[in-house]
């Protein structure tokens, strides 16, 4: 933990105790205890409002990669109806020219 061994902690925990007393050092350890379950609260808190915001945006840029893709099929297909379209007024008039060709 934090590369500091059991031998540093004992002396860590040795000279709090020393300084401190006593009577202040389970206060003391009881306020730190608290600090750092409020810091860990409110970090999963901001991480899961970074998640939710992440998966929005992808949310609305699959919405958006889905809209252009209709867009495109969309496009491609009115312009497969022209072309039908056109296709069947050029065969048309194919066929009137050959049979005006044919009458004569």
């Amino acid at each position: 933990m934090f590369g500091i061994g059991m031998t540093e902690m004992i002396i860590i925990a040795a000279l709090a105790l020393i300084i401190l007393g006593p009577k202040k050092l389970p206060d003391l350890a009881r306020s730190l205890g608290k600090g750092f379950a409020e810091f860990k609260r409110a970090t999963n808190d901001l991480k899961s409002t970074i998640d939710l915001e992440i998966k929005a945006d992808d949310e609305r840029h699959s919405k958006a990669v889905k809209a252009e893709s209709e867009a495109k099929i969309s496009a491609a297909d009115t312009a497969d109806t022209t072309a039908s379209a056109d296709d069947v007024t050029d065969a048309s008039s194919a066929n009137a020219s050959v049979d005006k060709n044919t009458n004569v």
